[in-house]
């Protein structure tokens, strides 16, 4: 893990740097509010893996960086427009920018944030760059649309909340492999093996994100049971529902279908959860889906970038925030 945190620190100024370029590049009313969500943070995730496949794969110009940040534009839109859906207060611990901002302000300012990302993958002048990033789009929306769609509902299957998390998570993370192993002129084999790679990361990304959501907020710094209150019946949350009795999983269908879930409610199933390990069992889960991303992996050249890739496995699995 020392191996990865050195690379983060190494590769994090530069993409800093090419996220500063890209807000000064947006007209002058939206940068206020774009400046304001790329200050609240970030792990920076989707960035650090287009740099690393690119230079995995032979691309050692330092242009990388403004290509690998489209992809956190087209991330940080989501999440203004996101937080304006769920009317959240909060971002990263700070204010939601809708709340310091007028809505529509903020709506806007995500669209043009895309726009100038999809410009600045297009300058590239590589169509095969230009469709990964517009295919990211079209699937993170997608998947955006399937999760609104299911929440609230008691019935959502394993292979549903798949096919959600592989849009709205799965696939930006996926893309930004794909997008480096495109910038580095990589034959066909190691393109999809760089997207294979990503897209199971991905996928174990967000089912270790869901069993978080469970965890003390003393531990993550996030409100306890959040998914519970917004009615997505994620992993440990099916998990939790099945091991009711009658009874009791109709007085839960009822408030969970119904959005009254409170915060006490949150708490108190969230400490069920971990009592029983549902949590934990989820994380096993996830070690499917990592297994098949250094299956992957593997498939690549044997560098040093690669070394830092099977860590980033390693910290998927791990993490406690």
């Amino acid at each position: 893990m020392i191996q990865l945190k050195a690379r983060i620190a190494l590769e994090l100024p530069a993409i800093n740097r090419a996220l500063d370029r890209a807000v000064e590049t947006l007209p002058e009313p939206v940068r206020p509010v774009t400046r304001h969500i790329f200050e609240a943070g970030g792990k920076r995730l989707r960035p650090l893996l287009t740099v690393l496949t690119a230079r995995l794969l032979g691309h050692d110009s330092e242009d990388i960086h403004d290509l690998a940040v489209t992809l956190e534009m087209l991330h940080a839109a989501t999440l203004l427009h996101d937080d304006v859906l769920d009317n959240a207060v909060s971002r990263r611990g700070k204010p939601a920018a809708h709340t310091l901002y007028n809505v529509s302000s903020v709506i806007l300012a995500g669209d043009a944030l895309l726009a100038e990302a999809n410009a600045q993958v297009a300058r590239r002048g590589d169509p095969r760059l230009t469709r990964c990033f517009s295919e990211a789009t079209s699937r993170t929306a997608a998947g955006e649309i399937l999760e609104i769609a299911a929440q609230g509902c008691v019935n959502t299957s394993a292979g549903h909340y798949e096919e959600i998390v592989r849009g709205k998570t799965a696939w930006l993370i996926r893309a930004a492999c794909e997008m480096g192993a495109l910038a580095a002129k990589a034959d066909e084999a190691s393109v999809a093996a760089a997207a294979a790679y990503g897209e199971n990361l991905g996928m174990a990304f967000q089912m270790v994100d869901d069993a978080l959501d469970f965890a003390p907020e003393s531990a993550t710094g996030k409100p306890t049971g959040g998914d519970v209150r917004e009615g997505k019946l994620t992993p440990p949350l099916r998990l939790y529902r099945d091991s009711l009795n009658t009874a009791e999983r109709e007085a839960f269908d009822a408030a969970f279908t119904g959005f009254a879930m409170s915060a006490a409610d949150a708490e108190s199933i969230a400490l069920r959860i971990r009592d029983a390990g549902f949590d934990t069992a989820v994380r096993r889960q996830a070690d499917t889906f990592l297994d098949a991303a250094r299956l992957a992996l593997h498939s690549l050249p044997d560098r040093p970038e690669r070394k830092v890739m099977l860590k980033m496995t390693d910290y998927v699995r791990d993490r406690k925030k």
